[in-house]
């Protein structure tokens, strides 16, 4: 489903629940306190600002006794065959974070990646995958980094381990070119970006984190391994995964000791394109 299609059925989604609330005579605030969510969360529902997740959907329809028809239509608009299942509504919902804060322990973040190393990350764990497969792929991961270049971008913090700046992913040049462009989004002050070196040990987590934080809806902490993503928003898990960061930062270098380690793992890629 095309982007502008994808947004005019979000807004369907939205005309419908107000229609369908309206209807049952309920406010959006007695609505958002049966559903577990804000009054103005209900409200970015209805305008197609913000995109529910699942349960949300599951919990309107069982409140407006609406036969399952939210649950379909999210089904339905999440999704997205670019993305793993489990990861097609986090896509929707960093669209409308103000603040992302991302680990990632051994590759360059989706939003930060240049498109030739997400070809050789899709690559690699499909090596089998069609021109078409790959295409689109990388496409997604293009369009998703474009909330960087908006005016209303979200503050965007991100910490990687020493390990992501140290294997080549698609061969030395290709390598030496995704972390001048990690280092130039950071100059441009597009993201804040910290390294957690290989001297600090063992980091707060193992794998792949993500909290994102909204203008008036509750964070929340999506974590991922090789295989399957979880998308949390329990207070006490989300409160939990903050401290994680919060622990992982707090070990990790400077930003400005951080870019001079991205600079020189780039300059070491290019020494090893330059002697082959």
């Amino acid at each position: 489903m095309a982007n502008g299609s994808r947004q005019a059925a979000w807004e369907f989604f939205g005309t419908e629940l107000k229609r369908r609330r309206e209807d049952a005579g309920i406010t959006q605030v007695e609505l958002g306190a049966r559903v577990f969510v804000s009054g103005g969360y209900i409200g970015q529902f209805e305008q197609a600002i913000r995109k529910p997740q699942l349960d949300v959907a599951q919990r309107i329809d069982a409140v407006l006794q609406t036969d399952g028809i939210f649950e379909r239509l999210c089904r339905k608009l999440i999704d997205d065959p670019r993305y793993a299942d489990y990861f097609a509504a986090v896509a929707e919902l960093e669209r409308t974070a103000v603040a992302i804060l991302d680990f990632e322990p051994s590759v360059v973040p989706g939003l930060l990646q240049t498109p030739d190393y997400a070809r050789a990350l899709t690559l690699a764990t499909h090596p089998f995958a069609t021109d078409e497969y790959v295409d689109d792929r990388v496409t997604a991961r293009v369009e998703r980094s474009r909330i960087l270049d908006d005016a209303t971008r979200p503050e965007y913090w991100v910490v990687v381990h020493e390990a992501v700046l140290r294997v080549a992913v698609g061969g030395p040049e290709v390598t030496a070119q995704a972390l001048d462009h990690l280092a130039a989004l950071a100059r441009q002050r597009k993201v804040l970006l910290q390294v957690f070196p290989f001297s600090a040990g063992a980091p707060a987590n193992n794998g792949s984190l993500r909290l994102m934080e909204f203008e008036d809806a509750p964070p929340t902490a999506y974590t991922e391994t090789s295989f399957s993503g979880s998308l949390l928003d329990d207070p006490a898990v989300v409160k939990r995964a903050r401290r994680a960061y919060d622990l992982l930062r707090g070990a990790a270098l400077s930003p400005e000791a951080s870019l001079a380690l991205v600079r020189s793992a780039a300059e070491d890629f290019r020494r090893c394109v330059s002697t082959t």
